[in-house]
């Protein structure tokens, strides 16, 4: 039932994040295309952790769950609301960390017991430098711009605004409840993906609606 759920939770925010590549295709607006890769580092992670569920974890699982789920998830959310806020600069930044953070969770030696179902933490895993401290910094920063932005445009974009935020605090929350497994992990990773989603669709008061291409 855990690696269901887990699948579940993969399937769901892989299509979203899928409609946010055709909405930036359509639109060329740049946020979309940093969102559409955040959910799909929480779509990794759901998988992963299908796989952890199923299989039993491995090195291999453990890796592409912490990059997805720990490295890159908060911060190319943070990189989405910077670009709503017109810092076009930082997806040259955003690059440079998603290169950083992918040699970081390949390379990084891993320690302790990976068998099992049970989500492994990273605590016993993983030594606090290089990817614990890059995890804790690229989660700090993202879940900040994600906040300023958030509160600066919230008269602009109340509705939108509300649901980005829930979203953030329901993965943070997902992300405490880790211990609990991967039956109460993935359903919560799936509904921070829907309430985000929501939120970067959500249509902004008085703005004319986007051109479709022709």
């Amino acid at each position: 039932m855990d690696a269901l759920l887990a699948f579940a939770a993969a399937l769901i925010t892989l299509r979203l994040s899928a409609d946010l590549v055709r909405r930036y295709l359509v639109g060329r607006f740049p946020a979309h295309a940093a969102w559409a890769a955040a959910l799909a580092a929480f779509a990794l992670a759901s998988g992963a952790l299908a796989w952890g569920a199923a299989a039993g974890w491995s090195e291999p699982a453990f890796r592409v769950y912490y990059l997805g789920g720990a490295l890159l998830s908060a911060a190319l959310l943070g990189t989405g609301s910077l670009l709503l806020a017109g810092r076009r600069r930082v997806a040259l930044v955003a690059l440079v960390y998603v290169g950083l953070a992918v040699g970081v969770a390949l390379a990084t030696p891993l320690a302790g017991d990976l068998s099992g179902s049970e989500v492994p933490d990273a605590r016993e895993v993983l030594d606090l430098w290089p990817a614990r401290i890059l995890a804790i910094v690229g989660n700090a920063l993202g879940t900040l711009a994600v906040v300023l932005v958030a509160v600066a445009s919230f008269r602009r974009r109340p509705l939108g605004n509300v649901l980005i935020l829930a979203g953030v605090g329901v993965a943070a929350l997902g992300s405490a409840l880790g211990g609990l497994g991967v039956g109460a992990l993935a359903p919560m990773l799936a509904l921070a993906a829907v309430l985000l989603y929501a939120g970067f669709v959500a249509p902004t008061p008085g703005a004319s609606p986007p051109r479709r291409a022709r």
